[in-house]
């Protein structure tokens, strides 16, 4: 990642021309390979309507997301362990909110009021899942922000 302040999205920056004529970049692409989804069961064990949810949620996060990197990135075998953690995550957001709904941001804890326990977990999944969206670039800015590895000379003496 480069230092220094967020750089505009590569096409809106063609969009709205380049009068520095700076060059763009429109970031890495990796090459791709054929995205498994993983058994949400195994995955995500548990009993009940709750954890029903939470493997349908992380499923349709799959379904929405996977097509769109494929398509713009595409996912080596690194980058779907990841993604999984991304469809894992959102589907752990919708649970909180959902907790959040029927419960209340405030709950009676042992010694009176206290905030729902949720709401802490969900700030941490939401920061998590920011971080995860950047990393697959699926912000505007963090499209642009993926620099390509300087290539290594191997005649180097000195490597």
């Amino acid at each position: 990642m480069k230092p220094g302040p967020k750089p505009k999205p590569y096409l809106q920056s063609v969009r709205e021309g380049n009068p520095g004529h700076r060059s763009l970049s429109p970031g890495v692409v990796f090459p791709s390979t054929e995205p498994v989804e993983p058994d949400w069961w195994d995955l995500l064990p548990g009993e009940g309507e709750d954890a029903d949810r939470v493997r349908v949620d992380a499923r349709e996060v799959w379904h929405r997301l996977c097509l769109q990197l494929v398509r713009s990135t595409g996912l080596n075998a690194f980058q779907q362990d990841a993604f999984v953690d991304l469809c894992v995550t959102g589907a752990r957001i919708r649970q909180g909110e959902r907790a959040l709904s029927i419960d209340g941001p405030v709950v009676q804890g042992e010694r009176g009021l206290v905030r729902n326990p949720w709401v802490t977990v969900l700030n941490q999944y939401r920061a998590h899942w920011r971080q995860l969206l950047a990393e697959f670039g699926l912000t505007p800015s963090a499209a642009t922000r993926i620099v390509a590895p300087i290539e290594e000379d191997e005649d180097d003496p000195f490597d």
